[in-house]
Parts: C-alpha cells; sequence; structure tokens
C-alpha cells in the first residue's frame, strides 16, 4: 500500500469516529452566586408541599425534619407521606418516640421496607433524649455521631432544621448537578466531586431551602427521563442542556445484579383461624420483624428437602401441602423465589419454641414485611382454611398503606 492510499484510508478512519459534542462556549461562571439566587427564586414560586415541610413563613421542626429524612432514604415521597403523618400523630416528638417499645415502632414501620431504619431510628430517638435531653444537636458533626445519620442526612437536618450551611445532595440533587456541570465521573465515585460543586453553589443564607429546592428541582423538572428543561431556572447554564444529552447524565456505574435465592415459608393455621408466627433475629435482614416459619435462602437451596425446615409441632405430624406456584420479592441486593407449604391444625395445638399464635383479626397489627405479606396472600388464596381471615388481610393492606401482591 502507498504512502498516499494509507493516509487516504486513515482519514476515511477518522471521519467514521464519532465527534464528541463539547458545550459551546460561554463566558458564565457556573457557581456564580446567581445560580443560588434563581433556583431560591424558582423555588419561592414552585416548592411542593409536603407533609413535613415547613410553610414559608414557618420554623422549621427538626424532629420533622429528621423523621423525614431516615423515612426518605431510598424510598420516594409517595410512598413516605401516609407513613410519615401516621408516625407523627402517634408520636408526635422524639420523647414520645424514645418511650415507644420497638415492636410498635417496627409494626408502624412494616411495609416501608429497609426495617434497619426503623430500629436505627428508634435508637436515634433515644440517644437524643439520653445525649442531648430531648433536642437535637445542630452541627453535622454531632447529627452525624447518631444512630442512623449519615452524612446526607446530617447536611440536609443541619441545613433544613437549623439553617447550617451545610450541603445536602440526595439522589435528586446528585441529577441536578451532574447534569448541570457535566460530571462524567460515574456514580457513586461522583459524589465527593458533586458534594464540592454543590458547596461552590451555597448562598450565605437559606441553605435550607436551597437544598429543598434541588430537591424539588430534581423531582419535578429536572427527572431521570424526559426533563422539562424549558422550565428549569438553570437551563441557559447548564452544559448537559448545552450538548444536548441531558439523560446521559447522571453516569453510573453497572449495577451489579445479585444471584437468586431460593426458600421455603411454612404456614400453620390453626382450625380457629390463628396463624403461626415468629419474630426474625434482631441483626441481619428484616431484623426484628414478624414472619411464618421458614428455611435459610440459600441460592443451592433444595426444594426436595423442604420439609426438613418445616416447624415441629407437639401434637400429632400435620399433613403439609405445597401450593402450586411460589413467591417473589426483590431486595436490595438479590431476588428471592419463595414456595409455600401450609398445614391445618388443631385449636389446642401448642405453639413451637420461638413462635406463637396470632389471630388473624390482629395481624394488621404486626410488624410484617411485604415479602411476608405476600406470602400471606398466596396462601389466602389457595388455602380454603384461611379464606376466613381475607377480611383481616385486607386490613392490614389498608392500615399500612401498602401493596398486598401475588
Amino acid at each position: 500500500m502507498t504512502v498516499a492510499a494509507r493516509t487516504a484510508r486513515g482519514k476515511n478512519a477518522d471521519a467514521r469516529k464519532p465527534e464528541r459534542r463539547d458545550a459551546p462556549r460561554s463566558n458564565h461562571v457556573l457557581n456564580s452566586p446567581g445560580d443560588a439566587a434563581a433556583l431560591l427564586h424558582w423555588y419561592d414560586c414552585h416548592r411542593r408541599v409536603l407533609p413535613w415541610r415547613a410553610l414559608p413563613g414557618e420554623k422549621p421542626d427538626p424532629y420533622r425534619v429528621w423523621l423525614s429524612e431516615i423515612m426518605l432514604q431510598q424510598t420516594t415521597v409517595k410512598a413516605v407521606a401516609p407513613y410519615f403523618v401516621r408516625f407523627e400523630a402517634r408520636w408526635p416528638n422524639v420523647c414520645a418516640l424514645a418511650q415507644a417499645p420497638l415492636d410498635d415502632v417496627l409494626k408502624m414501620w412494616a411495609g416501608l421496607g429497609y426495617y434497619a431504619r426503623a430500629r436505627n431510628l428508634h435508637a436515634c430517638a433515644k440517644a437524643v433524649v439520653e445525649r442531648h435531653g430531648g433536642h437535637f444537636p445542630e452541627n453535622e458533626a454531632e447529627l452525624h455521631a447518631l444512630p442512623g445519620i449519615g452524612p446526607y442526612s446530617a447536611a440536609a437536618i443541619a441545613a433544613i432544621a437549623f439553617g447550617k450551611r451545610a450541603a445536602a445532595i440526595d439522589g435528586n440533587g446528585e441529577r441536578v448537578l451532574a447534569r448541570f456541570f457535566a460530571v462524567e465521573t460515574k456514580l457513586p465515585a461522583a459524589r465527593p466531586q458533586l458534594r464540592q460543586l454543590a458547596e461552590s453553589l451555597l448562598p450565605a443564607r437559606r441553605a435550607g431551602d436551597f437544598a429543598q429546592a434541588l430537591m424539588d428541582l430534581g423531582a419535578t423538572i429536572c427527572t431521570p427521563k424526559k426533563p422539562a428543561c424549558m422550565h428549569c431556572p438553570w437551563m441557559q447554564d447548564c452544559r448537559a442542556h448545552r450538548r444536548g444529552d441531558q439523560e446521559a447524565f447522571p453516569c453510573k456505574a453497572p449495577r451489579q445484579q445479585g444471584h437468586l435465592r431460593h426458600g421455603a415459608a411454612f404456614l400453620v393455621w390453626r382450625a380457629d383461624h390463628a396463624v403461626l408466627l415468629r419474630r426474625r433475629l434482631m441483626d441481619g435482614l428484616l431484623g426484628g420483624m414478624a414472619e411464618v416459619p421458614t428455611s435459610e435462602w440459600t441460592r443451592d437451596f433444595d426444594a426436595r428437602n423442604a420439609l426438613v425446615y418445616a416447624p415441629r409441632l407437639r401434637r400429632g405430624k400435620p399433613k403439609w401441602h405445597r401450593l402450586p406456584g411460589f413467591v417473589e420479592h426483590t431486595f436490595t441486593h438479590f431476588p428471592l423465589q419463595l414456595i409455600v407449604y401450609t398445614a391445618t391444625v388443631g385449636t389446642l395445638t401448642p405453639a413451637p419454641a420461638g413462635t406463637r399464635w396470632v389471630a388473624m383479626g390482629e395481624v394488621a397489627g404486626e410488624a410484617l414485611p411485604s415479602v411476608m405479606r405476600k406470602v400471606l396472600a398466596h396462601a389466602l388464596r389457595s388455602s380454603p382454611i384461611a379464606n376466613g381471615a381475607a377480611a383481616a388481610l385486607i386490613d392490614v393492606r389498608q392500615r399500612l398503606g401498602g401493596r398486598i401482591e401475588p
């Protein structure tokens, strides 16, 4: 091949390479005070009304701010709102919550997921009472030292409840800033950089409103898909918008998909419509929550030997019936499939050690996580002895504000 031919071939190859769409040049300084002012002006006009948020001119209540921030961790506003209202009605301040039995807190939390938050919520309330006389500390360091309060939550509480100049960046805020500055570092590695960028934008005053404005902008305008850029107060200076690839941000590392785990659940129905329940160990997944007896949940679970894990009942050997199908549930780190067995026993059958009989009329008050409500629902559709308990399970759904799915 001649030099000329090689040169021509190289030029053609270069022509085939996709061109990088760099943002147009701008004289605007992206972290100027004007950016914060524009966002705060937008917030003053379009702020969301939320059950825990102080109205304009009202002083924020640290207890309500803290309670909402813990509930909102990895959970949507829509899901949290009814739980927040019920929690505040039952425990209107941190002292009342600290005095509540943990079991009552877990029952009230049932269906919201990520149950370690409920245990930490209760532990934090007790710590605030014991260490700080029932008053939340105002600075990030002391807040971060409390159970269940991480760096983001500490910054959010300090900024929103106490007006401290702290950068509180939730998932919505990360998306807004990643697009505004076209941050190409992938999450979660980008978080320190995004925090620094947020700090560069913080106004001298109204840090709490600034944090909530970022949340609202991300939730209502700068959404993951099809952002409404024409209504954004930062549209003109947003680097991702100028490039035309807003939805490419934030860049995220591929999520590791957990391996499917399997197991068996065992529902023992007593003739008077009571069900056998037990409490999970406090440490670990779903710690302290109520459940029907189950096997371990493993990748190599052998369904042929499932009855090895069935509860041992002293009066007679129950006849186990495997229900058709299975229950599916997805946790943060792995999906789960459970086969379900049911058995019927006499009214006088004693509960094995570590278990207890619960009348279905009282199931609504139990701390049942979503996966266990699915198991119960699956059994109610398939087991004749359980039909008389259907109304009680409907009450579970209505009280907890959650779904009972197949």
